[in-house]
């Protein structure tokens, strides 16, 4: 099982439509499981038809996963932007400024990072220092 964090907190995955790895897709699948080290560009065609694109970490130390979700957003993805893996809750505010709209942990990472860690940085907005310089400046 896995737990979907969002800002308002841990819940349960609402998604059952399931996911194609990106290297496998056609141009109209619903969800996309795109690997960490997939380049962004080659999924521009998919990025109309796609629902949701689910971008994996396979470790909380490979930030690659941050750039592809700033660089489909960048590219016009609208659609559910999920980051899955090993992304710990000091991450949290980082992927929600990239893009991501959601985080999908693994419920022994939730055990070890309870809600209430995540909770703390979903007040994401409210500390974005690059605001702050802008409105100072």
């Amino acid at each position: 099982m896995s737990v979907i964090v969002t800002d308002s907190g841990f819940g349960a995955d609402d998604w059952t439509l399931g996911y194609v790895p990106s290297a496998d897709a056609a141009n109209d699948v619903a969800a996309l499981d795109v690997s960490s080290d997939t380049d962004p560009a080659t999924l521009t065609d998919k990025l109309t038809s796609a629902q949701m694109i689910r971008v994996d970490f396979p470790s909380f130390a490979d930030g690659r996963g941050f750039t592809i979700a700033r660089q489909l957003r960048l590219a016009g993805y609208t659609g559910r932007l999920r980051a899955k893996g090993h992304v710990i809750s000091d991450q949290y505010a980082m992927a929600r400024r990239c893009g991501f709209d959601e985080v999908e942990i693994s419920d022994d990472l939730a055990a070890r990072q309870p809600e209430a860690e995540w909770a703390f940085r979903a007040d994401w907005q409210a500390h974005d220092y690059q605001a702050r310089m802008r409105d100072n400046g």
